[in-house]
């Protein structure tokens, strides 16, 4: 469990790996579905039908809590799209309204992206067209003509 800085005033996260089966998460999802946004359902039904539980080397699921409520989510997968194991991918971002503009998905996928040098040479996404400029701003380069990439951040050799 690693605990944030402060990150906007009076405003602490605590980080830590996530399992997606606690009252907790079950809040956060409806935030998402009541938004449109999916990427929690589909997290915690492939989940429970042990399609994915991020168990795979590299892999992880990543949480943040304020307080007792979960706030953010943010996964790394080996990515589906790609032959081998060299490619990851950002999975299932998502940070409850409330709590945007604070520098919580840029944590989360700061996380990710910190993860992703010790196990993958390549670490893709597909984002909604209104992140395109937060992965931009978090050095994602973003890539045109592939179906399931928007964006990609390339390690070099030792990273």
């Amino acid at each position: 469990m690693a605990k944030s800085p402060e990150i906007g005033p009076g405003v602490h996260y605590v980080l830590k790996r996530l399992r997606p089966t606690t009252p907790a998460f079950d809040a956060l999802r409806q935030e998402s579905r009541s938004e449109s946004y999916w990427m929690l359902v589909r997290l915690a039904d492939d989940w429970a039908s042990g399609r994915n539980k991020f168990l795979s080397r590299g892999e992880a699921l990543y949480g943040t809590w304020h307080g007792r409520e979960l706030v953010g989510v943010c996964g790394l997968n080996i990515d589906p799209y790609f032959e081998g194991r060299g490619h990851g991918r950002v999975r299932h971002l998502f940070v409850s309204a409330r709590h945007r503009r604070t520098g919580l998905g840029r944590m989360l996928v700061e996380t990710v992206i910190d993860r992703t040098r010790h196990h993958f040479a390549v670490l893709n996404t597909r984002a909604p067209r209104e992140a395109f400029g937060f992965y931009e701003r978090l050095g994602f380069q973003r890539v045109e003509g592939e179906e399931f990439v928007t964006h990609r951040m390339v390690f070099g050799k030792g990273s």
